[in-house]
């Protein structure tokens, strides 16, 4: 078609033809330069066409452009993953060890968005991964919907590959206190087995799967993981966990009332794992050891004050009484403070019975071990139930949300790595101070809003680079103490006043001697 005459007379670079395209648009009518020239044999020269440099729009010529975004973003959310990515480490190692090396950042990447970006859907892992600097520490991965479920999935059907992760994990944390103990997960699919009613759940009416951790309590941190049937008993998912993480040595810490006979007899056979268990208060085990027994001693080298009895229990195990002070004196002050609001008064009966018992927990074991040890390990239950808790709540892992078995597990395996790298934040939090009045969610927030130009890389920045985008005041002392931005020096401050006055030369004057002078021998009278 030819381009029409207005077309043609619009001024433009010199030695290019205009070309029309013959869609209507803005691109119509396409200016393109000329290559050179074809000579054909017996006839005359024919120009070549270059590629299009441009266009006529509204009768002028527009220079062609590159979209906007072409290259992808210029800045991106820097903070959050920054502090999740300082605190990987040994992780990545270990996958690498493991792990083909892009399935290995593959893992450790969705792990860090899910702790920067908690309770993000794996529909959502691509969205994030583009907006923030784990597209820089992590180029090139594919972590669409459908790349981040075959992952998953692969890595919940490769169960030998992810007890070698677990086999390095436990040899960092070897001869390092470990507590095993489980929690439940709601899971309300029904394509796979592992959603049940456990027998809590089905009072909810919610189904769930259990979850088992290993938890290391000297690095605060967790080492294993195991997932089973909502409905399957706890013995039963210990022994199973105990078999496949390959722990050789621990303590299981359990509730009251675990049945630790019912555990499989080969893993009652290991020699370095053993167990701990409270004992119901008043119980007629611990009134028959503890009969008329004064106590022992006090617990050093704790900040609680805890005094102690230690007996066997006559079946082959130990029992340990632990009175804590400090608890005690709460436990009676909240009893006198219910007697004082209630109809029937203060109880004589009621208040000599559990006066004795204020304060006070009875724990039972299969070792002989020092009280301490054994105090300790209940006591520091407290840390694996932070570890669920922020499994749980800081990373938004309370729901499970793949479908498919080997899905579930696969996905449990990313939370490992994501609740191992949050318990590292949460204590450099704390070290740094900033949890003092402060929840670890309003600091990850100031953080996830300290954005950075993408061609700043991955060097350690610094506060005054000029490459933060809008990294506001509160962020960026944040970032500083946590180490993730070198501050800026800061001149010294000046001294208030005046300055001082110089002080005058002195003049050179002859010293005077001390006393009185001496008389001149020739002149008495001088």
């Amino acid at each position: 078609m030819a381009v029409p005459a207005e077309i043609r007379s619009v001024e433009r670079p010199a030695n290019t033809v205009v070309v029309d395209n013959g869609r209507d648009g803005p691109k119509r009518y396409a200016v393109r330069g000329r290559e050179g020239v074809e000579y054909v044999p017996g006839g005359n020269p024919r120009p070549v066409n270059g590629p299009v440099i441009g266009h006529i729009i509204g009768g002028r010529f527009v220079p062609l452009r590159e979209k906007a975004g072409s290259e992808g973003p210029d800045c991106l959310s820097y903070g959050a993953v920054a502090f999740a990515m300082s605190c990987v480490g040994d992780l990545l190692d270990d996958l690498y060890g493991v792990y083909e090396a892009s399935d290995a950042q593959s893992i450790a990447c969705i792990a860090l968005l899910r702790v920067a970006k908690p309770g993000v859907r794996n529909c959502k892992i691509g969205t994030h991964y583009r907006r923030t600097f784990a597209s820089v520490f992590f180029p090139g991965l594919a972590l669409s919907k459908d790349s981040v479920g075959r992952l998953l999935e692969r890595i919940g059907q490769d169960g030998a590959k992810r007890e070698g992760f677990f086999a390095r994990r436990a040899a960092r944390s070897a001869g390092h206190l470990i507590a095993v103990d489980g929690t439940l997960k709601q899971d309300t699919s029904v394509v796979n087995d592992l959603s049940n009613f456990s027998y809590k759940g089905r009072v909810r009416g919610e189904m769930e799967y259990s979850l088992i951790y290993a938890y290391d309590v000297e690095l605060g941190e967790p080492v294993a993981f195991g997932v089973f049937p909502g409905n399957s008993t706890d013995a039963a998912s210990f022994s199973a966990f105990i078999r496949q993480s390959g722990l050789e040595r621990g303590i299981i810490v359990a509730d009251k009332g675990f049945p630790v006979s019912a555990l499989d007899e080969d893993v009652r056979a290991l020699k370095g794992l053993h167990f701990i268990t409270p004992l119901r208060r008043g119980s007629a085990k611990s009134a028959k050891a503890f009969s008329g027994m004064a106590a022992q001693g006090v617990v050093r080298g704790i900040e609680a004050r805890v005094a102690y009895k230690k007996a066997p229990s006559g079946d082959g195990k130990w029992l340990y009484w632990f009175r804590d002070a400090s608890k005690a004196a709460a436990e009676e002050s909240a009893f006198l403070e219910r007697a004082k609001h209630s109809e029937g008064g203060f109880d004589e009966g009621e208040y000599a019975s559990k006066a004795a018992e204020f304060g006070t927990i009875v724990l039972e074991s299969d070792e002989d071990m020092d009280p301490k040890m054994a105090y300790l390990a209940y006591d520091r239950r407290w840390l694996l139930e932070l570890a669920f808790g922020t499994h749980k709540g800081c990373d938004g892992l309370d729901q499970c949300n793949v479908q498919g078995d080997f899905s579930v597990v696969g996905s449990e395996f990313v939370n490992l790595v994501a609740t191992t790298v949050t318990c590292r934040m949460i204590k450099r939090m704390g070290d740094a101070g900033l949890l003092d009045r402060e929840s670890y969610g309003d600091v990850l927030d100031d953080l996830q809003s300290a954005w950075r130009l993408a061609s700043a890389g991955k060097g350690h920045p610094k506060s005054g680079d000029g490459k933060w985008v809008h990294a506001l005041g509160p962020a960026m002392e944040k970032l500083e103490k946590l180490g993730l931005s070198e501050p800026v020096a800061k001149p010294a401050p000046a001294k208030r006043g005046r300055p001082p006055k110089p002080k005058p030369e002195a003049e050179s004057k002859p010293k005077r001697k001390r006393g009185r002078p001496r008389k001149n021998p020739q002149n008495p009278t001088e």
